[in-house]
């Protein structure tokens, strides 16, 4: 059950100049890209296209909610109000594309409508039963004031921002055409203020240019409500999510079991039975040169002899890796100082536990370790190791430190990320730190459960 950490360790491609390093970097900090990059505008645009999206939405949900409320005295009422939230599901799939397109939120549809009976019926009925649906009608009301909110605050940011910039662009029309120095600041009956000087044309440039360079993160804090509303009502509910995700790690469950089945199976038939297939044969010979050559025979038996130990031990590496007998009996401290003996750098144990979890938890832990420590032989080129476990109230913790190279990555599609895979389904947490040129630092969080008392 060896872990590859494959194009993980090592560093990367580069030449190792120092101006390679920051080929790819923006030489200009955030703030000054931030009105110039497409982001900022698709967020703007946004904005822009929420006000008469949310009129839309808003108009449709009253009237069409008013209508069926106003019609339940009958049976036309019904039906009515179905169509309605039939009719802001599909508005919430239209604000799902234009949140993917313009602010790059990837929300998944909500969970479809589950039919009992077939027919008009069954489908009004599976309409008003869906929380989906009312929550889209939720959506639908409450996105109007709020873009109407951040309609205001956007544009007039972003138009007084603009303008007050390229003032000293266009301050000339006043004079020329207005009859007066420049924009108006304050007048009343008695005096007039101007900006129509140099330094008050300038002051008000750089006034503009700190209006200009704020606008972008200002639609990005507005935005932000908006991503929250857009997932928190028109994405799946956090029981079906709940439920996705359990069913993907029950796949996952039932690969990695199916996957050690054969390895088991693998290595029973590649390694311990054709051992002892070779031992019967050996021994029938033996047996046949028994009275012929008793010397010959003595030699084969002694043969056969190596051959069982050879077997018997492979038998208990098999053992060991389906779940060794010293986890069984004596648990994770003595478990893990028997597999960081067989490490080939010395490793540092410590296991602060005042109880044993339960055996699968503990069964994951052993493993997780032992193939981090097989990383560490294989890949990492370091001279120590340490290995650490405690619990932190209903969590149980690993952490697994050695001096290498690094640049392991469990996003890189290696053996890491399939240790991720593992411990998610199991509502477990692999966090990997380790920059190049080391040190790695691998923490694996696992779900803490006492081992049931029996009765």
């Amino acid at each position: 059950m060896a872990t590859d950490y494959g194009q993980g360790y090592g560093f990367g491609s580069g030449s190792g100049f120092p101006g390679d390093a920051d080929a790819g970097r923006p030489r200009l900090p955030a703030g000054l890209r931030a009105p110039f990059e497409g982001r900022s505008w698709r967020e703007f645009g946004y904005v822009l296209l929420g006000l008469p999206i949310g009129i839309l939405l808003f108009t449709y949900a009253v009237t069409m909610v008013s209508l069926g409320a106003g019609l339940l005295v009958t049976f036309l009422g019904v039906p009515v109000l179905a169509a309605a939230l039939a009719g802001c599901r599909g508005f919430g799939a239209m604000e799902r594309v234009r949140a993917r397109a313009l602010l790059g939120l990837q929300v998944s549809d909500p969970e479809p409508l589950r039919r009992r009976k077939q027919g008009a019926m069954g489908w009004i009925g599976a309409v008003l039963k869906s929380g989906a649906s009312w929550r889209s009608l939720l959506y639908a009301v409450l996105q109007f004031p709020w873009s109407v909110f951040s309609f205001v605050v956007a544009v007039n940011f972003w138009a007084v921002g603009w303008a007050m910039l390229t003032y000293p662009l266009w301050f000339w029309v006043f004079p020329m055409y207005a009859g007066q120095g420049g924009v108006q600041l304050y007048g009343d009956e008695t005096h007039s203020v101007y900006l129509d000087n140099p330094f008050e044309i300038t002051l008000t440039a750089l006034v503009g240019l700190l209006f200009t360079l704020a606008t972008p993160w200002i639609v990005r804090a507005l935005t932000t409500v908006d991503r929250l509303m857009v997932h928190g009502l028109l994405g799946p509910s956090r029981l079906a999510t709940r439920v996705v995700e359990l069913e993907s790690d029950r796949g996952v469950v039932v690969d990695t079991a199916a996957a050690d089945l054969r390895r088991i199976e693998r290595d029973l038939h590649d390694g311990a039975q054709a051992r002892l297939v070779s031992l019967a044969m050996d021994l029938g010979l033996a047996k046949e040169k028994l009275r012929e050559d008793p010397q010959a025979a003595v030699i084969m038996v002694d043969e056969a002899h190596g051959e069982v130990k050879t077997a018997l031990q492979e038998l208990r590496d098999l053992a060991r890796g389906i779940h060794p007998a010293v986890l069984t009996d004596r648990g994770l401290d003595a478990a893990l100082s028997a597999i960081a003996s067989r490490c080939t750098v010395p490793v540092r144990v410590e296991v602060d536990l005042t109880e044993r979890p339960a055996s699968a938890i503990e069964g994951i832990a052993y493993f997780t370790v032992s193939e981090l420590l097989q990383n560490i032989s294989k890949h990492a080129r370091a001279t120590s190791a340490a290995v650490e476990v405690w619990r932190v109230q209903n969590r149980l913790m690993l952490q697994v430190v050695d001096n290498g190279v690094g640049g392991a990555d469990a996003s890189a599609g290696s053996g890491l990320a399939g240790l991720a895979e593992r411990l998610d389904a199991v509502d477990g947490i692999l966090v990997v730190d380790s920059p190049a040129g080391g040190p790695t630092r691998v923490t694996a969080e696992l779900p803490w459960r006492s081992e049931p008392v029996a009765r």
